[in-house]
Formats: structure tokens, C-alpha cells, sequence
């Protein structure tokens, strides 16, 4: 079935109804960044205000955490809960159109986390994840990135 959007162009009506055209979905999935949103750039200036020097994606380690402490070995992933799916976060909810897309996107998403995270650990690296709905605590999140840079 076709139609025709709002500027006159015509799309195949997909199979489950999405409430934006193909157009106005592209914008938006392009508008996703992966670096530099806002609960990492949050976690940075609470780290950096701290005392903390860090480095920003290191390339050559697996999964190129957002920040890597080197003087303590330790690297900081600041995950966003819906694309990690956090588990218990209401904001981890599953989509309910096109189920099959998003449950095999999301699971390589957790699948890729964790074999990262294991890489990570093997080469010697603490690893600490940080969620996106955590960040609203600054003390709390400053408590965990001390915790885990103090372990020997």
C-alpha cells in the first residue's frame, strides 16, 4: 500500500504503522549521537571539577570508553538506558513496532557491552558503568568513581 506525506511524496506504508514518515524517523535515528551527549558531558565536568584527568574514546581499547582514568587503570562508560537496556529502568522499555528489529538491536547492543567489558578486564582495565537515569546523583556517581579507582 502506498502513500503520499505532507510534501508530496510517495512512501510504502510499512508493515506495523510508525506515527513519523520515513523522512521525519531518518532526522530523528541521524539526531542519535554517540558521543558527547549530555549525561556524558555531565560525568565529565562532575569528574574533571573533582580533580580527575582524564582521556575521551580511547581508540585502542575495546569498545572505546568515553573516559579512561590511565593513572588508575580504570574506564568509565556512560551508558544510555534505553540503548543498553538498563535493567529495571522504565526508560529500558522495549519498543512495540517492528519487536523483531528491536530485540535482535538491542541484544547485540547488550551482547557487545558485555564482551567489551571483558576484553577490558582481561587487559588489566576496572571498568565501571555509569547509566544514564544515575547521573541526576552527582555525589552518588563521584562515590562509585572513587570506589573503583581506590580498588587495587
Amino acid at each position: 500500500m502506498f502513500f503520499t506525506n505532507l510534501n508530496g511524496q510517495l512512501f510504502v506504508a510499512p508493515t506495523e504503522m510508525d506515527v513519523l514518515t520515513p523522512e521525519q524517523r531518518r532526522k530523528t535515528m541521524a539526531a542519535v549521537k554517540s558521543r558527547d551527549t549530555k549525561p556524558e558531558l555531565t560525568v565529565r565536568r562532575l569528574l574533571h571539577a573533582a580533580g580527575y584527568r582524564f582521556r575521551l574514546h580511547r581508540k585502542d581499547l575495546p569498545g572505546k570508553p568515553d573516559i579512561v582514568l590511565p593513572k588508575f587503570r580504570t574506564v568509565v562508560f556512560v551508558h544510555g538506558c534505553f540503548w543498553h537496556q538498563h535493567v529495571s529502568c522504565k526508560a529500558a522499555a522495549r519498543p512495540t513496532s517492528k519487536q523483531d528489529y528491536w530485540q535482535a538491536k538491542l541484544d547485540r547492543n547488550i551482547e557487545r557491552d558485555i564482551a567489551n567489558q571483558n576484553k577490558l578486564l582481561e587487559l588489566g582495565w576496572k571498568v565501571l558503568v555509569l547509566w544514564e537515569c544515575e547521573i541526576k546523583s552527582p555525589d552518588a556517581i563521584l562515590k562509585r568513581v572513587e570506589e573503583v579507582c581506590s580498588l587495587v
